[in-house]
């Protein structure tokens, strides 16, 4: 029997589904959006192990200029201001709203040199995904184990002076996309905060080395991304092409801060991070916490 005339048939089927469907036509971005993530990244591991031989936050340069080119093919614009604050020569903890799987794409836009990523350690075992997140220096938290993400924040903080690193952090701990601000974690401030070192162990600045004494502690440094709501929505099924509006807000020092601190260092990034998100996003601001707001589950 010739398979040929019923698999065009299906063929046109879908096709037809996709031009009338906005649902169908979502979830076939999504689906494309996903085998785009998987075969890039096949493509990206293989080049990162002949180039550097194995994980070092240096294929972080390779893996964002691939993945780079996704904003041509779902006609995404980004429009970046201050972006020069980023390429400070020096750690530093950077912190930005987090909102859909689509944020992968702002962040490699936005990424700057030497930074790495803090990325829950489920990740890790996403196949290629996962393998050239690995290669790519990201540290991998196990959030059902306090003890051992204190460990492995410890880490970070550690290499992060040590190697002139920049760390990339998520604050709301998970995606929301109700048109506000989920409340911050504390981690990435704890770390902020207390990453400095101890005398004797050197601190790599501009290639010359340094003691950690003399390396403080580092400053944080807020990106917020504007809106998806006008291009992209899971709940109505919208996923078309738009324009990103991407804001790196003044670095916040941490030099002489304590632990009783963390509280209002929270908050005050917390608002200033807010009122630029509405602002960027051309929305109201609404009166009260942003403690409301409704998470997404994982997509």
């Amino acid at each position: 029997m010739d398979l040929w005339p019923w698999l065009s048939a299906a063929l046109l089927l879908l096709l037809l589904l996709v031009q009338l469907s906005r649902s169908a036509k979502f979830y076939a971005k999504i689906s494309l959006y996903c085998a785009l993530c998987v075969g890039v990244s096949i493509v990206a591991s293989v080049i990162c192990l002949l180039r550097h031989g194995g994980r070092t936050v240096e294929n972080m340069r390779i893996i964002s200029w691939l993945l780079r080119s996704f904003k041509y093919i779902y006609g995404l614009r980004f429009e970046i201001q201050g972006r020069e604050k980023l390429e400070v020569d020096r750690p530093c903890v950077i912190i930005s709203n987090h909102q859909s799987i689509l944020d992968m794409m702002g962040l490699m836009e936005t990424l700057p040199k030497r930074c790495v990523q803090i990325a829950k350690r489920e990740l890790l075992f996403w196949g290629p995904v996962g393998l050239v997140m690995y290669l790519g220096g990201v540290f991998f938290i196990n959030r059902q184990r306090s003890s051992t993400a204190v460990t492995v924040m410890a880490e970070v903080g550690e290499r992060m002076v040590r190697e002139n690193l920049k760390v990339w952090i998520y604050p709301e701990g998970t995606r929301n996309s109700n048109g506000d601000l989920l409340p911050f974690k504390k981690g990435a401030f704890y770390l902020a905060v207390q990453a400095q070192g101890g005398l004797g162990v050197p601190c790599q600045s501009r290639g010359l080395p340094r003691l950690l004494s003399s390396c403080p502690q580092v400053p944080i440094i807020p990106v917020v991304y504007s809106s998806y709501s006008s291009f992209y929505n899971l709940e109505t099924k919208l996923f078309t092409s738009g324009t990103i509006k991407v804001e790196v807000l003044d670095a916040v020092p941490t030099t002489g801060l304590t632990t009783a601190d963390i509280p209002k260092l929270v908050d005050t990034c917390h608002q200033n991070m807010r009122s630029t998100f509405f602002h960027v996003s051309k929305m109201p601001q609404e009166n009260g916490a942003s403690g409301a707001s409704r998470a997404l589950p994982a997509q």
